[in-house]
Parts: structure tokens; C-alpha cells; sequence
């Protein structure tokens, strides 16, 4: 990969639901010094809604125009972690946003993102036969994750903190003064924000 886009976040985290994004999201910039910020919470911030109510009252493609719009905004106002909604990298228009950006693809299994997310109705596209729904999801979003990710860190079985570790070595970003190696807060330097 060239050289990382100069403006915008430091890293952006990909990768399908239950694959721990928003905590691992907030473990690493945690443990960098810098903002978290989750692109779902800037859709349901903006709509007024949550994301199955978008999809029972407007149908997906509104809301992916609402994804679509958040990435952009937090790719071009955010300059620490961003955590993107698991369908967002399928969007041509969000590729291309993330041309030349740091992207970690957060990989989980099934039975870790079934433990993780319950498969409930809180995710649309997995409400009918969740299991079913999230390996043919994987079966399309994984080649795109894929070939988006600087690097990929595998999180099953795995804390926030460690993810976050591996992702920022993998990445050779320095932890902010006084955090651990583990994403830890050590005893001294300043704390990272919380989102």
C-alpha cells in the first residue's frame, strides 16, 4: 500500500457484525491518545432512529444513503479511530473513500459472532435465519474485506485490548504515553477519549 491519506482518521476498522468493532474501536484509541468514533451511532444520531427502525420504516437502500453519508463525514472530520458498519465497505462509493487509508479488518467466525451478538433482532440482516444469513453475508463482505484491509487481525476468543495491541503493532503506531501494552492505562500520560 502507498502511503496513508494525510487528512482524516488514523485508522478505520472493518469487518462483519460480531467481530467486535465499536470495543475494539474504542480499546485503540484508547490506547493511542486519540477519538473513537462508530459510523452506526453518526446514523442513528442523524436519523433520529435506530438502525432496524431505518430498515422496517425506509428499506436498506435508505438506509445505506444515511451509511454512505456518515463514512464520508467521519473519513473527512475524524483524526483518530473510526469503526465502520459492517456493510459499509460493500458500497462502491465507500471503497473508494478508503483508498489509501489504514483499514484492519476485525475477522471473527460464526460461533464468535453468534456468542457476541445473539443474532437478535437488533441486526436486520440477520434476522431470518441468523446463522444462515451471516455465513452467505461472509460468503460476499469477506473478499471485500479482504482486499480493503491493510491488515487483518483475527478476534476470536480475543480481548478489545489485545485486538487493539495487535492492530496497532501490525500498523506501527506507538501507544499513547501511559498505556499499557495491553491497551491497559499505565500510571502516568493522559487518557485516551472515550466516544
Amino acid at each position: 500500500m502507498s502511503q496513508p491519506v494525510a487528512d482524516g482518521p488514523v485508522v478505520v476498522l472493518i469487518g462483519p457484525p460480531g467481530s467486535g468493532k465499536t470495543v475494539t474501536g474504542q480499546a485503540l484509541a484508547e490506547l493511542l491518545g486519540l477519538p473513537f468514533e462508530d459510523t452506526d451511532e453518526r446514523v442513528v444520531r442523524t436519523a433520529g432512529r435506530s438502525i432496524s427502525e431505518i430498515f422496517v420504516d425506509d428499506g436498506e437502500a435508505a438506509f445505506r444513503t444515511l451509511e454512505r453519508d456518515a463514512v464520508a463525514a467521519a473519513l473527512t472530520e475524524s483524526r483518530g479511530v473510526v469503526s465502520l458498519g459492517g456493510g459499509a465497505p460493500i458500497q462502491e462509493p465507500v471503497r473508494e473513500l478508503l483508498a489509501g487509508r489504514r483499514v484492519v479488518f476485525l475477522d471473527v467466525g460464526i460461533a464468535d459472532a453468534a456468542r457476541r451478538v445473539g443474532f437478535d433482532g437488533a441486526r436486520p440482516l440477520l434476522a431470518v435465519n441468523p446463522r444462515g444469513s451471516w455465513i452467505a453475508m461472509m460468503k460476499v463482505r469477506r473478499p471485500v474485506y479482504e482486499a480493503l484491509a491493510t491488515v487483518r487481525v483475527d478476534t476470536a476468543g480475543r480481548t478489545p485490548q489485545d485486538v487493539a495491541a495487535e492492530a496497532a503493532q501490525a500498523l506501527g503506531l506507538t501507544p499513547a504515553p501511559g498505556a499499557g501494552s495491553d491497551g491497559t492505562e499505565g500510571t502516568e500520560g493522559t487518557e485516551g477519549t472515550d466516544a
